[in-house]
């Protein structure tokens, strides 16, 4: 891919900020920007990095990785190169919450607690790295994205429900086993990172 193909390249670049940092979101920001288009590196799919020459890097920041190329550069063998110097970065900055597990909810049923549901405050150090890890014969990860990021789409901008219709509600089916939970887990904690700028944390119940 040319550096004029790559002007029309949006890049997903997740950025996970050290627990105990306190920088600013935006100046994050700025320097993983500068970091990663002054790097003249060429990527050909999803890479991850932790290593950092830059000290702000080193001090703030666990790892930046550019993710779901699949949906950008397609599937297979054959992926075009995209210069970091001429793509477009959509950076998302976000930080782990590190708690012991789910907190339980529980109602009383005739003098006795029965758990109700449990609940994770997102993004989760549990769920990390799920999302990479589920492997599908077909794309169903990137389906299920562009499915839940089309619809706060229109719902920004307003679109009828009665000249564009669309269901809300996602069911997913199969034996057990088949990764069901884990898919809802990790899905969860993707859009929690990819909306990072609107939310400042979610809640998957």
């Amino acid at each position: 891919m040319d550096s004029r193909a790559s002007d029309f390249c949006c890049l997903q670049v997740e950025v996970c900020q050290n627990p105990t940092s306190t920088a600013r979101t935006t100046a994050v920001t700025e320097c993983v920007q500068r970091f990663l288009q002054h790097s003249n590196k060429t990527v050909f799919g999803d890479i991850c990095l932790t290593e950092f020459e830059d000290e702000f890097l080193t001090q703030h920041v666990q790892s930046v990785s550019i993710c779901d190329t699949d949906l950008v550069l397609g599937c297979g063998g054959n992926k075009p190169a995209v210069s970091l110097a001429d793509a477009q970065l959509d950076i998302h900055v976000f930080q782990l919450h590190e708690d012991d597990g789910p907190a339980a909810e529980t109602i009383d049923e005739q003098e006795e607690e029965i758990s109700a549901a449990s609940h994770w405050l997102l993004p989760s150090a549990e769920f990390q790295g799920l999302w990479n890890n589920l492997i599908y014969d077909m794309n169903v990860k990137e389906k299920l994205l562009q499915y839940a990021t089309t619809t706060l789409l229109f719902s920004d901008r307003n679109v009828d429900g009665n000249i564009v219709s669309w269901n809300r509600v996602i069911l997913l089916h199969g034996p057990p086993g088949t990764g069901k939970t884990s898919l809802c887990k990790a899905l969860a904690q993707k859009l929690c990172i990819r909306f990072s700028k609107r939310y400042t944390y979610g809640q998957l119940v």
